[in-house]
């Protein structure tokens, strides 16, 4: 998986690269009984700093003026970066679907996404390939990676993702859907439908359902909203297998998505995985966006675990920051100088071309119906 994008001044060339294990350096990161290699590690480590990185340099855009609004999840990390190193990037059924919701920067990042292209629309610039600068941060849509608009109404992805996941069982492979969602939205009954279309006796269908439990909705604890002690309990009155892993921890968090993943591409059922994330800056730019150092940070664990083993060291981690800041710092003074939209392109690729003449079938009255 690409550690550095396109438009990072450090590769100029595009060509992805992977974090090398130096000489002398463990052959595996171990957290309890479960390890990755320690090459595997680095380059989880260098998109999760780079992710945080983006995230952080947002939230001064949002402070500063060069942008509008800012959501996103730093303390997700190593949640959404194993999440993107694992899905089967592509479009169409073969492929595994994302129905996402707005903290999933660090999944796109994994995946190869630009960080310029994440600011485009964090500044609301014309050149935003997601919206054309008209929706807020986080909410991408990639039809060449099955990656479906992301929209600030919760869960409604929840409902969404039988729909691709039918197609993908009746086209065969193992292709899955992934449905991501936070702990507070799954309060909504998007959910509920999503688990009960999902596993249907003998219509079961390939979705991984991800949650993201950081404890809070907007200002609500967790504690103060569900009765319930694990979200991942929710799947038993739908025989759908779960599990709940700590998101803080990356070598966790990696092997719980990976488990969930072997199970819904082999089984063709779905899976709901839940996972327990820190929420470092609040809920958005709404809510000041400030510093919340009482939360668990899955990178600076890493960081310690990783310069423990000694994977890595200062020096290292600390070239891997400058990098990544200046890689951010670059797609802002790009996306910033960049032009926004105008009152023309208010009705672009919003409407279907009124020239054609699409018929419609026939609406209620029986009556043929026509566009426009």
């Amino acid at each position: 998986m690409a550690e550095s994008n396109e438009d990072s001044p450090e590769n100029p060339s595009g060509v992805p690269r992977r974090a090398s294990r130096a000489a002398g350096t463990p052959a595996v990161i171990r957290s309890g009984k479960e390890a990755i290699s320690a090459e595997l590690a680095l380059t989880i480590f260098r998109q999760m700093i780079r992710t945080r990185a983006l995230e952080e340099r947002s939230i001064k855009m949002s402070k500063s003026g060069e942008a509008y609004f800012w959501v996103g999840g730093p303390g997700e990390e190593a949640v959404n970066v194993a999440l993107g190193m694992q899905v089967h990037k592509g479009q169409g059924p073969a492929y595994d679907y994302l129905h996402l919701h707005y903290r999933s920067a660090g999944t796109l990042l994994a995946m190869g996404m630009p960080m310029l292209d994440h600011v485009r629309q964090l500044a609301m610039t014309a050149t935003d390939p997601y919206s054309r600068g008209r929706n807020f941060v986080g909410h991408y849509a990639v039809p060449a990676w099955n990656i479906p608009p992301v929209s600030s109404v919760i869960e409604i992805q929840c409902t969404m993702a039988p729909g691709t996941a039918l197609v993908q069982k009746r086209a065969g492979g193992d292709a899955l859907t992934v449905a991501v969602s936070g702990d507070a939205g799954t309060a909504e009954g998007d959910f509920e439908s999503c688990l009960l279309w999902s596993s249907r006796p003998g219509n079961e269908l390939p979705v991984l359902l991800l949650v993201t439990n950081n404890g809070f909705g907007i200002s609500t604890t967790h504690g103060s909203q569900h009765a319930d002690r694990r979200i991942a309990d929710r799947a038993a009155p739908y025989h759908v297998r779960a599990e709940t892993v700590d998101g803080t921890d990356t070598v966790a968090a990696w092997h719980g998505i990976d488990r969930a993943m072997r199970y819904v591409r082999r089984e063709r059922k779905p899976f709901l995985l839940e996972t327990l994330v820190g929420r470092l800056h609040g809920h958005s730019s709404s809510s000041g966006a400030q510093r919340v150092w009482d939360q668990p940070d899955c990178l600076a664990l890493f960081e310690q675990k990783l310069i423990d083993a000694h994977a890595t060291d200062a020096n290292a981690v600390r070239q891997m920051w400058d990098e990544a800041r200046k890689e951010a710092d670059a797609a802002v003074v790009k996306a910033t100088s960049e032009p926004k939209p105008t009152k023309e392109d208010v009705e672009r690729d919003t409407y279907a071309p009124s020239e054609v003449d699409v018929v419609y079938p026939r609406d209620y009255t029986g009556l043929p119906r026509r566009a426009g």
